[in-house]
């Protein structure tokens, strides 16, 4: 088979910066569809936090849950896999985003561009381990958002400088009996932000053995900080990052870090939706993200009514009194849903591309140029 290359997409900025994924053979991978038994390696995460543990007030949420540690999830062979397809040139001339909180993302591919990637988010056994964890059975979001793309990355010279000016500050910092603000708050991948959708596994891509920092922070209900470690390659992160403000803190000792993050829903149509669109609109292509989540919300509308119409008929047939309290509820509470809809779907003219506002973020901690992590 003929061997591929992939041509970084930050030459153009930076030309000292190697490609993600150098020349390589495309031979020396299998063809093999997804299989969970070989390329699903899932080892349980030591611990879950729940939102009372990050004290958000009761009620915050899907689920009591909140966010789990990296957990094993993937074989080494799935995620060379899923890297190969990430990485491929119709990916990256086609699928290719940034905006003020992230400046390089890939989004949009997995059911063109990605057969491999977007069958191990569809499969029975991925959305079973991811639903255990969160505590509610879960489906993927939509297609758009399977396996959204986060990247970073240095040259071997910038790698070591930043190696040099940790080491120098943290013996500063030392001597002198001080704890500054931590190197990687400076330059953050991805900025202070709340997800648009309520589930988010988070996938890590690259080889973190001789990586320094790269946690998530957290904030917690009362302002502070909570950092959950980073994975290591083929591990992941379970996070309800619907309504917790996160940031994923940029680390050291590599050339890149590239996380998948791919988003899910509660798979009952009784569950609340809180999805917003506020983050993804400015990185999106507006027809595909419109019409899918247009999809989505109309079917479960449509189970709504289904089930409302049959207890209306039960009601009926049995000689029970109609219970017009509770279909007017029914019909506010569907208003409002409809109405949510309306007011995520802004027209096409009216969306700056890479600007994402702060309208995203709950607390003023964040707003406030976005409190340094400690």
């Amino acid at each position: 088979m003929a061997t591929a290359r992939v041509v970084s997409f930050m030459d153009e900025t930076n030309p000292h910066v190697k490609p993600v994924i150098e020349a390589m053979s495309l031979d020396k991978l299998s063809t093999e569809e997804f299989n969970p038994e070989k390329h699903i390696n899932f080892t349980p995460p030591a611990k879950i936090l729940t939102m009372s543990d990050l004290k958000l007030p009761e009620g915050t949420g899907v689920s009591p849950f909140a966010v789990s540690d990296p957990f094993q999830l993937f074989t080494q062979e799935a995620v060379q896999r899923m890297r190969a397809e990430i990485f491929s040139k119709d990916v990256l001339e086609n699928c290719k985003y940034s905006s003020n909180l992230a400046q390089c993302q890939l989004r949009g591919f997995a059911a063109k561009y990605a057969p491999f990637v977007y069958d191990v988010w569809k499969n029975p056994e991925t959305l079973a381990i991811i639903s255990k964890i969160a505590g509610v059975e879960l489906v993927t979001e939509m297609d758009f958002e399977i396996a959204h793309i986060n990247i970073s990355v240095k040259s071997e010279k910038q790698k070591a400088e930043e190696l040099e000016a940790f080491v120098d500050r943290t013996l500063t910092e030392d001597d002198e009996g001080i704890a500054g603000c931590p190197w990687e708050d400076d330059k953050p991948i991805v900025d202070w932000h709340t997800d648009s959708y309520p589930f988010v596994c988070v996938t890590m891509l690259s080889d973190c053995t001789n990586m320094i920092g790269g946690e998530t922070a957290l904030r917690t209900g009362d302002g502070d900080i909570v950092k959950v470690r980073g994975p290591q390659m083929g591990c992941a992160v379970v996070l309800q990052g619907r309504y917790i403000e996160h940031q994923a803190l940029r680390a050291l000792g590599s050339t890149e870090r590239v996380t998948m993050v791919t988003s899910f829903r509660p798979k009952c149509h009784t569950f609340r939706d809180d999805t917003v669109l506020t983050t993804v609109r400015p990185i999106s292509n507006l027809s595909e993200l419109y019409y899918q989540f247009s999809e989505y919300r109309l079917e479960i509308l449509e189970e709504r009514i289904r089930d409302q119409l049959k207890a209306m008929r039960d009601t009926e047939r049995s000689g029970r009194k109609m219970n017009t309290k509770a279909l007017k509820a029914f019909l506010h509470d569907q208003e409002m849903f409809l109405a949510h809809m309306n007011k995520e779907m802004i027209d096409d003219a009216f969306v700056t591309k890479g600007s994402v506002d702060d309208s995203h973020l709950f607390s003023d901690f964040a707003k406030n140029k976005r409190k340094r992590v400690e």
